[in-house]
């Protein structure tokens, strides 16, 4: 019953480390039958010490509101509910959160090039435009995510957005990630270029690629230039 509990330290943008602090104890609303815990004396014994103050409506045993548990088991994208900047992980690995993350599951489509494109400037702006803003903050949760207008891209170009995705995550998951000024630059390098093959394939102008990204880098010319074709 014993699983793996993950925060904002191993999930963030592009980030998924695997090496969590933080366990669960992860019970079905079954557990509200107390004899349902009869098979693990353990754990019945640790939580028997706080039965006067958890307020689970499962409760002695049962976590309140349980998710499905498919969602946290194999391939999964995983992203922070609210947030300075839309922060979506590709995750492969059997991860579980709490209500802070939210957990898509779609089966249509390349995870690796769903999160290049949930994480490029152009899914930002319309998060900003279209979604839902708390002050400061973004707040992605289902309808937004629903109402995305998403790109059914090729084969081909589902493979150089989740190229790029690799890399950027083999920098985020990096050891000496937060001293290594190389890797970061690299970093931006890598998620500028995905930003650039997102604008061509919604076929903006480089007078929207602006308005989008006003420090956008490239002249006209070099964006012009800038070949996704299949």
């Amino acid at each position: 019953l014993i699983r793996p509990l993950y925060t904002s330290v191993e999930i963030g943008k592009y980030k998924a480390l695997k090496n969590n602090k933080y366990w669960i104890i992860y019970t079905s609303s079954k557990f509200k039958n107390a004899q349902e815990m009869a098979a693990y004396p353990n754990i019945k014994s640790h939580l028997d010490k706080y039965k006067d103050i958890i307020t689970s409506d499962n409760k002695p045993y049962g976590l309140h509101r349980a998710r499905k548990e498919k969602f946290f088991i194999g391939e999964k994208i995983i992203s922070l509910r609210k947030c300075l900047q839309p922060s979506f992980a590709y995750v492969n690995f059997d991860c579980y959160v709490l209500q802070t993350f939210f957990v898509l599951k779609p089966t249509q489509i390349n995870l690796k090039y769903l999160t290049g494109l949930l994480n490029s400037k152009l899914i930002a702006y319309w998060f900003r435009e279209k979604g839902k803003i708390q002050g400061n903050h973004y707040q992605i949760d289902k309808e937004p995510l629903i109402n995305l207008p998403l790109y059914k891209a090729s084969e081909l170009k589902e493979k150089i957005i989740g190229t790029l995705v690799d890399g950027i995550q083999d920098i985020k998951n990096a050891d000496n990630y937060e001293v290594d000024i190389q890797k970061k630059i690299l970093e931006k390098k890598l998620e500028m270029e995905i930003d650039i093959v997102v604008y061509k394939l919604y076929n903006l102008t480089y007078e929207e690629v602006k308005i989008i990204d006003p420090d956008f880098s490239l002249s006209e010319q070099e964006y012009l230039n800038f070949d996704v074709k299949d």
